[in-house]
């Protein structure tokens, strides 16, 4: 399963991503692509989210099962902390 979060997306990128997912609240994407599909999808929010953010959760074989994935300009870093994935963000 994929979970895609967007915050402040330019117009255009919600109505994209409801051809290959469900949204289930405003910004909140969930649904099961292929590895391809999803980078692509991928390869197109983080060229086109702007001043947006974008957090992508994607399966992956760690103990969590999962890894993300983070675009836009006042983004949320994934941090690895002694194998457990945490999310930062940058001191204003």
């Amino acid at each position: 399963m994929t979970v895609i979060v967007l915050v402040a997306a330019p117009e255009g990128l919600r109505g994209h991503l409801t051809r290959w997912m469900v949204e289930v609240n405003a910004g909140v994407f969930v649904g099961n692509p292929s590895k391809r599909i999803r980078d692509r999808i991928w390869e197109l929010l983080a060229t086109r989210i702007g001043d947006g953010q974008a957090i992508l959760v994607e399966p992956a074989t760690n103990e969590q099962g999962w890894a993300t994935r983070t675009a836009g300009k006042d983004r949320c870093y994934p941090i690895d902390f002694d194998g457990l994935i945490l999310s930062a963000r940058n001191r204003r």
